[in-house]
């Protein structure tokens, strides 16, 4: 249940400050009230408040220098100014300071209800914003990267020299490596964090569509066009666009997106009037750009001014030991996530994760974690309770570790004896019928493995 608005009201003029301090509580608020600019104050340094309301005249301070302060020191609390003596050249000082609004006497008792409910709205609607602000840039703090490989730590390292920049960034790597998640980083890390950031995943985006959306268009530019609409660099204006997939742009719409970063203006569909833009670019790639642009698939001059500084990110297989930190963060997030206890992995668990070559990176991993997750009724998880794929890839490769031969074979017995029985119901004689082995000799493997033997 969300707290009641908590308003200061400071008026000099006593049966005034009783009527609206009976009014606003009326209305759901918590009030506290003052009879002067000096009390008025006292209060605001004990406490804190959504909205002041105050006075233009008092005997003893000016409502202006109340407003400046109070913005000065809680710029998210809105004032209202109340004055019996209105002016334009006052008014427009009071908006100018930024006071949410200013209302002469005699008060309309509707009117003054209506503006304290909209700077509720505006105050509650900025908190959120700024709420959710902090817990993009928490949750984006280079401290909350997983990574203590020497890779990845090189990666961090350039990566804190480029937030103190605007240069375009190119990150490279393989699918599933996390290069939107260190774009985010830089840019939430950087001075525009406060402004927008905008993702544009090109291969996601039909091609015949691509240029609207990155660009905008106005009214009547084509079929369907009804209004004009700004494109993802206008929406991204001050802030960051990332441009995933980059390698897969038409090279019609490159040479379009090279007059952009050239001139740092764009041109909406169907008009010839540019828009000046401040955009920070980052584009990623899982393709080797320079090998597209040999290929005659990517423009050569659109790769250089897009690699002014080029960040490669480690596939997962070359950084093992981040691996299994990775894999318990998966789990913690999914285990909160599905309100269940604590899970840990098995030696034999960890061993398989670390042995596995991960072609789907952490995006592969952080899949496979919440399978477990979600599929695994123990709080330990086995090496069985694994994904086959990350199961069987660990039990049949020889790594420099070496392998215990016969425990592999008794695990590759356990897993098909296991995809057997979920075939055929539990019936063992199916079972053993789809292992081409009789039911006898399915019952002593059973026992020898330790599987339970129940309905036999």
């Amino acid at each position: 249940m969300k707290e009641r608005t908590r308003i200061l009201l400071i008026d000099d003029e006593d049966s005034g400050r009783e009527a609206l301090t009976l009014l606003i509580r009326n209305a759901g608020h918590f009030v506290r009230s003052a009879a002067s600019g000096t009390e008025g104050q006292q209060i605001l340094a004990r406490e804190k408040f959504e909205i002041v309301i105050t006075d233009l005249l008092l005997p003893d301070a000016n409502g202006i220098d109340i407003l400046k302060k109070v913005k000065e020191e809680s710029p998210l609390t809105e004032v209202i100014l109340i004055t019996g003596h209105a002016s334009a050249e006052t008014a427009v000082r009071a908006m100018k300071e930024g006071a949410f609004d200013y209302i002469t006497k005699p008060l309309n008792i509707d009117e003054l209800k209506i503006i304290i409910a909209k700077a509720v709205e505006k105050h509650d609607l900025l908190s959120e914003n700024v709420y959710l602000k902090k817990q993009l840039r928490d949750k984006f703090e280079f401290a909350n990267m997983i990574g203590s490989s020497p890779a990845m730590q090189q990666v961090f390292a350039l990566m804190k020299r480029i937030v103190k920049t605007d240069s375009t960034v190119l990150v490279a790597g393989e699918s599933g490596t996390g290069k939107e998640l260190v774009a985010k980083a830089i840019h939430f890390n950087g001075h525009r964090r406060d402004k927008p950031f905008i993702a544009v995943h090109s291969g996601a985006i039909p091609e015949n569509l691509l240029e609207s959306e990155l660009f905008g268009y106005v009214k009547g530019a084509f079929t369907g066009a009804a209004r004009d609409k700004i494109g993802k660099f206008e929406a991204a204006n001050g802030g960051t666009i990332f441009l995933d997939e980059i390698g897969t742009m038409p090279l019609q719409l490159q040479t379009k997106l090279l007059r952009v970063l050239q001139e740092e203006e764009v041109e909406r569909v169907g008009s010839t009037r540019p828009i000046k833009i401040d955009v920070r670019v980052i584009a990623a790639s899982n393709l080797n750009l320079a090998d597209e642009v040999k290929k005659g698939t990517f423009r050569e001059d659109l790769y250089y001014r897009l690699n002014v500084i080029p960040l490669q990110l480690p596939p997962l297989r070359e950084r093992v030991e981040d691996i299994l930190p990775l894999a318990k963060h998966f789990l913690t997030k999914f285990c909160k996530e599905m309100h269940r206890s604590r899970m840990t992995l098995s030696k034999e668990a960890v061993e398989s994760l670390e042995s596995y070559p991960w072609p789907g990176n952490v995006r592969e991993l952080e899949n496979a974690m919440e399978r477990v997750v979600a599929l695994t009724e123990e709080d330990t998880i086995t090496l069985h309770a694994l994904p086959p794929n990350i199961r069987e890839e660990s039990l049949t490769r020889v790594t420099e570790k070496g392998v215990d031969l016969m425990k592999v074979i008794a695990e590759i017995e356990r897993s098909m004896i296991t995809d057997a029985l979920a075939l055929s119901d539990g019936v063992k004689a199916r079972a053993a019928a789809l292992l081409n082995l009789n039911r006898t000799t399915l019952v002593e493997k059973m026992r020898r493995l330790g599987m339970p033997l129940e309905n036999q």
